[in-house]
């Protein structure tokens, strides 16, 4: 059987480059090689694409970059060359692909960015397509999407960095008035892995946390303390998704940041989450929900808060999850006897799947 061909992508200029390294050392390591030719293209801090060679134990410490073999290589939007155009001395070379994992994590890697030149490529990927990746993405869309869906959420506020900076007076005052009591959390809308969020539990704090959020992205979402279990439902699936069994996270800091879901091992994972049968039903109806109605297709993390008088209120949805050894996703699919090589070449049956009822 002739193998094919796919190409593992990782990097990027987000704020969660070093992430997505270590998520993508992990993918290359569980693709069945005995299937899969795998090319991997590193995008650096600045956006340069560079097609690698070398040992993949190099991409997650970061020193890929160094390597003298690299070569600039980028997908090419045009259908008809189906691949990644290298630039060489002599000119440029062109390898073909049969399908693209994507491991970015952030703006411009899971945000339908670099999904627009998937699409325009014609090469199958893993994940979401654009307009899930771009609406998931943005925190603020997502949550009027489930206001209107009916789906019970924190209550939010939201303005525009470029407002703030004109009258943060009045932002502020906005804020107070929408969210009465504090503590509050502050959040760039478009960016992941928690990166610029804070609690502000006084106005101080609240100004505080916006100057921290408005060096992320242009738009920043102020929500309602919920004091509640974290708890997250992995989704595998494209038309017939299907719900993992629910975990829950018991961070050692004082919410679940950068540094706990990356670097804190000391952070518990229960799976299945210590909640009744019953909510464990209702946070997976209410996941699989919300992961069909934006469109969702491969796979997505959807988290949860759920308080101790029973209501399940969505936070968000991930549509590229971290695949750290600390990761939850790849836990919560390995609680549903799905991983390793195994959840590796679902997802890439999925894209391949996903594509031939596009075309």
């Amino acid at each position: 059987m002739q193998k094919k061909r796919i190409a593992v992508i990782f990097g990027g200029k987000s704020s969660e480059h070093e992430i997505s390294r270590i998520s993508a050392s992990y993918v290359i390591s569980q693709i069945p090689e005995e299937k899969y030719e795998v090319i991997t293209i590193g995008i650096t801090k600045k956006g340069k694409w560079l097609l690698y060679s070398g040992d993949t134990s190099a991409i997650a410490d970061g020193s890929w970059e160094n390597d003298p073999s690299n070569k600039t290589a980028f997908i090419s939007p045009d259908s008809s060359i189906g691949g990644l155009t290298v630039i060489t001395a002599g000119g440029c070379q062109i390898i073909k692909l049969d399908v693209i994992f994507p491991v970015l994590h952030g703006k411009n890697g899971e945000d339908g960015t670099i999904q627009g030149l998937f699409e325009l490529s014609g090469i199958p990927y893993v994940g979401c397509g654009v307009l899930a990746s771009s609406v998931c993405m943005d925190k603020v869309v997502t949550n009027i999407m489930f206001n209107y869906l009916g789906i019970d959420q924190a209550k939010f506020t939201w303005f525009y960095a470029s407002d703030y900076k004109k009258s943060p007076e009045k932002c502020i005052a906005r804020v107070e008035k929408s969210l009465p009591s504090y503590p509050v959390f502050v959040k760039p809308a478009n960016a992941g892995s928690s990166v610029g969020v804070s609690k502000a539990n006084s106005r101080e704090e609240l100004i505080k946390a916006v100057e921290i959020a408005i060096k992320e992205d242009s738009k920043i979402l102020i929500e309602e303390n919920i004091v509640g279990k974290e708890v997250e439902c992995a989704i595998l699936g494209n038309d017939e998704p299907v719900a993992s069994i629910p975990g829950q996270i018991a961070p050692t800091a004082e919410f679940y940041d950068y540094d706990a879901k990356y670097n804190d091992s000391t952070s518990k994972l229960y799976i299945p989450a210590k909640i009744s049968d019953e909510l464990i039903y209702k946070v997976r109806v209410i996941a699989l929900k919300a992961y069909r109605a934006i469109g969702c297709t491969g796979l997505a993390r959807v988290d949860f808060f759920v308080t101790d008088d029973g209501r399940v209120l969505l936070n968000e949805i991930n549509t590229l999850p971290g695949f750290t050894s600390i990761s939850m996703y790849p836990k919560l699919m390995a609680a549903c006897d799905i991983e390793g090589s195994s959840l590796i070449e679902k997802l890439i049956e999925l894209a391949f799947e996903r594509n031939e009822k596009n075309v």
